[in-house]
């Protein structure tokens, strides 16, 4: 619908014009005698109209919508654009999108039963409730109630704005003013944290009768019911022909999703990213059922983290003061989260890619506790930089470390597993370091390759000692990304009981089998099809980036980890695989191309992992592009897929 807004003043020829022609249809009468009164005054024989005369003549600001000719029908699941003939007036699309295609405009679409109803029912936004909920305790009755306020949230984002403010439609028809949309929820258990372990599956069931509509959603815990309400979101869009809400009348869907994680990582480090702009990523994470934020949230280049124990590493790391992430930043994310059915995992990497923030050690007493720090040549020292490794043979770096930890558990705290990082150690920085060298000369340890990783490995399983201790001696799994370490012939440093491997290297790398059929747990991260930075330009060069080229929703959606398990190992390995997590690394990205980095390639993630689909991404692209721009709607800045005109014109723009 197209509105053109204008700001006019009427004179008084005009005015006269305009209420002659009005008043001749009244039989009212009104004449001007320019004798009697100078200037052109107005003598009236209905002074009741004058109000008007004076109305129409100052400016004032009014809202024309253009109507439109066109409609749309439902032919063969596809909404075809037609001209309204005066015969019969045929929907808009909006309409036709709901209640067209077998799978409507949901995403991800849900596993199980999924009827949708032909019909729609029109509502006022203060007609929709929450009825009742039917929960364990008072805190499951305090988080859908929650979720129902954000559900609601996202439904009055479909309603049209001027100005920042809701465009007064109507009147409305008798029938859409008192239609009831009623939102029934029953939660049987206690869950209020996601873990491995935690059903996300909900069955939602719409019916109507007369001016109700009953929307039923049953789900054993918090976030399957949370996951139902987003479902029931999708059921509603605006319709421009009548100004109005519309609802299925009808729908019955149960759903569950195939993988257990659904992640998407941000960084941070190199740039620094608002709350605000974290909020934003964990709302549309929320719209799609992704269920995993990790925060990388530390690196060489910067510590935005405020630790109260240890408040020099922000003083000395961030890059400004107004850069930094505090102790209620971080738990309000972490609410934040919960309360949409995200997980935050903290990532801590180490003993590589860390710096900057640590530059305060040595003045302390400490010794120098990051070896290599802005090492040149930097490529003989570290993988990127600036440089900077953990001295993992000085005893304080473990006293420091510890202190980390135990902040940084109180903080995302409960949590279920957490990130080590241990990728990209450079075994030359400590190698070529003076007081790392004396150390192994000191304890007569050779400087081979197998005593620098059996090194690395005895700083691995100190970390996971302080961890487990700074989280009350309760044991958590413990993710790492593929390295050295995870090489077949010294996998030997890792328990598959305790750690997930989280694979960064392309499709075909022979570590995925290795690592499965070894029992690992992995979460596909490869980044020939994941990885959301490539495609730019080199950051230190010119030239594209090391892992070029740019990976389009396409290729993120068809990245199948059933597929590539199956090519090594013959199985799905639905048990080892958990599931999959597009990293999103800001070397060359900040928050002003975040949303467009993330979405709706993310959102091709989603569906994948969700559904799992049989289907490569053609069957999808009609849902996503619709998707796309129910996430604009609700304010997210998500790349465009195409012109406008496909979405309108559904078929039409591919290349058979």
């Amino acid at each position: 619908m197209s509105r053109v807004s204008t700001e006019f003043t009427v004179n008084l020829s005009e005015a006269m014009s305009l209420l002659s022609r009005l008043l001749s249809i009244s039989g009212a009468d009104v004449s001007t005698h320019n004798t009697m009164f100078p200037g052109g005054m107005l003598r009236l024989r209905w002074v009741m109209l004058l109000p008007c005369l004076l109305l129409v003549s100052v400016p004032f600001s009014a809202t024309f919508r253009v109507a439109s000719p066109w409609g749309w029908r439902c032919v063969n699941e596809t909404c075809v654009k037609e001209e309204n003939d005066g015969l019969q007036t045929l929907p808009h699309l909006s309409t036709c999108k709901l209640t067209c295609a077998r799978d409507g405009v949901l995403w991800p679409r849900p596993t199980g039963i999924l009827q949708l109803g032909d019909q729609t029912v029109h509502f006022l936004l203060e007609s929709l409730t929450l009825q009742g909920v039917t929960a364990p305790n008072d805190e499951i009755k305090q988080l859908i109630k929650k979720a129902f306020h954000i559900f609601k949230d996202h439904v009055a984002k479909n309603l049209p704005e001027e100005g920042g403010r809701p465009l007064l439609m109507g009147p409305f028809r008798k029938k859409t003013r008192i239609h009831r949309v009623m939102v029934e929820v029953t939660v049987t258990e206690r869950a209020t944290r996601l873990s491995l372990e935690t059903s996300e599956a909900y069955t939602l069931g719409v019916t109507t009768l007369g001016p109700h509509t009953n929307a039923t959603i049953l789900a054993s815990n918090f976030f399957g019911a949370r996951h139902a309400l987003e479902t029931l979101s999708q059921l509603i869009e605006y319709d421009e022909a009548t100004g109005a809400l519309q609802i299925l009348s009808t729908a019955a869907i149960s759903d569950s999703p195939v993988f257990k994680y659904r992640g998407i990582l941000l960084d941070t480090s190199r740039n620094f990213f608002p709350v605000k702009a974290i909020e934003r990523t964990l709302d549309t994470m929320a719209a799609n059922k992704l269920n995993t934020f990790h925060w990388h949230i530390t690196d060489t280049q910067t510590f935005p983290l405020y630790l109260e124990s240890l408040p020099n590493m922000a003083y000395y790391g961030a890059y400004s003061s107004r850069k930094v992430y505090y102790p209620a930043d971080i738990r309000h994310l972490v609410e934040y989260g919960r309360v949409r059915g995200v997980r935050v995992l903290p990532e801590f990497d180490a003993p590589a890619h860390v710096g900057n923030g640590w530059q305060w050690t040595k003045k302390y007493g400490l010794g120098e506790l990051v070896l290599c720090l802005d090492k040149q040549p930097w490529k003989l020292y570290c993988w990127g930089r600036p440089c900077g490794q953990l001295n993992i043979v000085n005893n304080n770096t473990y006293l420091v470390l510890g202190q980390i930890y135990k902040e940084m558990v109180d903080l995302f705290s409960p949590l279920d597993m957490f990130h080590f990082g241990g990728d990209e150690v450079k075994i030359n920085c400590w190698n070529t370091t003076e007081e790392f060298v004396a150390y192994m000369e000191e304890n007569g340890l050779s400087r081979d390759l197998q005593t620098f990783h059996d090194m690395w490995a005895d700083f691995q399983r100190k970390a996971l000692k302080l961890l487990t201790s700074a989280n009350g001696g309760k044991n958590i799994p413990g993710i790492v990304w593929t390295s050295s370490l995870t090489d077949e012939n010294i996998l030997k440093y890792l328990d598959p009981q305790q750690y997930i491997i989280q694979v960064w290297t392309t499709a075909d790398d022979p570590t995925i089998g290795n690592l499965l059929n070894k029992g690992y747990r992995i979460i596909l991260s490869n980044y020939d099809s994941l990885y959301l930075d490539c495609g730019n330009a080199d950051t230190y060069r010119s030239g594209e980036s090391w892992c070029g080229p740019y990976n389009p929703w396409q290729t993120v959606y068809d990245n199948s980890p059933d597929k590539i398990a199956t090519h090594f190992t013959g199985s799905p390995q639905r048990n080892l695989v958990l599931g999959a997590e597009a990293p999103l690394w800001s070397e060359s990205v900040d928050v002003g191309s975040l949303d467009a980095k993330l979405w709706p390639r993310g959102s091709a993630l989603a569906e994948r992992l969700w559904t799992n689909p049989l289907t490569n991404w053609e069957s999808a692209e009609i849902r996503l592009i619709h998707h796309r721009q129910r996430m604009v709607t609700r304010g997210v800045r998500a790349d465009r897929i195409q012109p406008q005109w496909c979405h309108q014109n559904e078929g039409l723009c591919y290349l058979k």
